[in-house]
């Protein structure tokens, strides 16, 4: 392999690490996947929901948790730049993963800690409940997809 060749692949490999894409070689499709986010990078926030949207798209049952600062895109409040070349915003593309049929919810931690409420939240958000989160976790037909 040239060097070109090396630095290609590698490139794609860590682009498709970065953003929890998964290979599956089986052919099987995924049925249900959980994407945990905490990136406060709005690049990686809008990626995650355009790959959510994708896999809702294709008949994945789709659940969304946000933590840390990337919980800010459950809050009415929150009004991110735009992103090219969508021309969207993370939280719009996660308003369309919500009415796409996905759940989205915000970690048990991140309403006290944030000191909001859950009136704070954007419609159709709720409070994720841990042990449920951890049964999802752990369900084998479930994808866990961090970022």
């Amino acid at each position: 392999m040239n060097k070109i060749m090396k630095k290609t692949i590698l490139t794609i490999l860590c682009t498709s690490l970065s953003f929890g894409a998964f290979a599956q070689t089986s052919g099987a499709k995924t049925e249900k996947a959980l994407f945990i986010l905490t990136s406060n990078s709005l690049q990686t926030q809008g990626m995650s929901m355009v790959l959510a949207n994708a896999m809702v798209k294709q008949g994945t049952q789709v659940n969304v948790l946000l933590c840390d600062k990337a919980g800010d895109l459950a809050l009415k409040s929150t009004t991110s730049e735009t992103l090219k070349p969508m021309g969207a915003t993370p939280e719009g593309l996660m308003m369309n993963l919500i009415k796409g049929g996905a759940l989205v919810k915000v970690c048990a931690l991140y309403l006290p800690n944030k000191g909001a409420s859950k009136e704070d939240l954007r419609e159709g958000i709720t409070v994720a409940s841990p042990p449920d989160m951890a049964a999802m976790m752990g369900q084998q037909e479930t994808k866990v997809i961090s970022n």
